[in-house]
């Protein structure tokens, strides 16, 4: 399909041979087409490719409502229940409504996508998602002409949600996007991590992932979607618009208040590991740099 961005990587080069055999088996029973992996060009010429460990990415989150600590969602988030799932979609869409997981997913074209996932704290890894574009979940919608951002809404369950009792952030979680990168082809609604269902602490069953914008843009665990003529708020801009802005992009040549941001830690590399320098737009820039033409990324941060 046009516009798509390929790697020549194959499910073997990435993933352990035993996932990756009983990917296969998976593929074969559900039906679910899963395509080769994506990545940037910059973080591909790096030669960073080596997606993070099962145990990497499923054991060190951040995902607040379940607490601050790195472990905490990993202890605590199997207690949400993500069965039955639906998804209300509103505002300026020609069908609003809301939809069950399973109707979300009808028809959608699943594939794996290799990203980087870097936080605002200067860390990062390497994640191999399942999911399809959020262009495609918008064109099913219908976007009415004067929608210019999606907003996304975050589940709000405090009895099974530990870490929303405080009042770390205002909840629910809010996230939105401007719209054309929401329909950016590199913008996804993962539903899966190495070819196996979502796990609760990173998400599950439905996240949005934007590979160019630092981790807590990519929203988990999402029930409510709104197309708006108006920027929505977002959690972390809210709780301190100095720090946190609408955009966030991954940007090294913009120093975070409390800290640089040039270069980063690899989770997995290894405690001797020295950190690696962080790429303009996460190593997205060919893609989406032209989303921004004109607007000053030190003001627009």
């Amino acid at each position: 399909m046009a516009g798509r961005y390929r790697s020549p990587l194959t499910w073997a080069d990435v993933t352990p041979k035993s996932l990756y055999m009983n990917r296969r088996q998976i593929m074969a029973g559900g039906g679910a087409m899963l395509g080769a992996g994506l990545i940037g060009g910059e973080a591909q010429a790096q030669g960073d490719l080596e997606p993070n460990t099962w145990e990497h990415i499923t054991t060190y989150n951040n995902f607040y409502e379940f607490g601050t600590g790195k472990t905490d969602p990993a202890e605590h988030a199997h207690r949400m229940t993500i069965e039955p799932w639906s998804i209300e979609i509103d505002g300026l869409v020609d069908n609003p409504g809301t939809y069950s997981f399973e109707q979300v997913m009808d028809g959608m074209t699943v594939e794996e996508r290799i990203y980087r996932l870097r936080c605002v704290e200067a860390w990062s890894m390497i994640v191999p998602w399942n999911g399809f574009e959020l262009a495609d979940l918008l064109n099913r919608v219908g976007v009415q002409d004067g929608a210019r951002y999606v907003a996304f809404e975050t589940l709000l369950r405090p009895e099974e949600m530990p870490g929303t009792r405080f009042p770390v952030l205002d909840w629910p979680y809010v996230e939105g996007l401007r719209l054309d990168e929401a329909m950016h082809p590199l913008t996804i609604m993962a539903t899966g991590i190495y070819g196996e269902p979502m796990p609760n602490q990173n998400g599950a069953p439905i996240r949005l992932v934007v590979p160019w914008k630092y981790g807590f843009k990519s929203i988990k665990s999402i029930v409510r979607m709104t197309l708006t003529a108006d920027e929505p708020p977002t959690s972390w801009n809210v709780a301190n618009a100095r720090e946190y802005g609408f955009y966030s992009n991954v940007n090294p040549n913009v120093d975070h208040p409390r800290w640089s941001q040039a270069t980063e830690r690899q989770i997995g590399a290894g405690i001797f590991a020295g950190r690696i320098p962080t790429l303009m737009f996460n190593g997205y820039e060919e893609e989406v740099a032209h989303l921004y033409e004109g607007m000053d990324l030190t003001v627009h941060y």
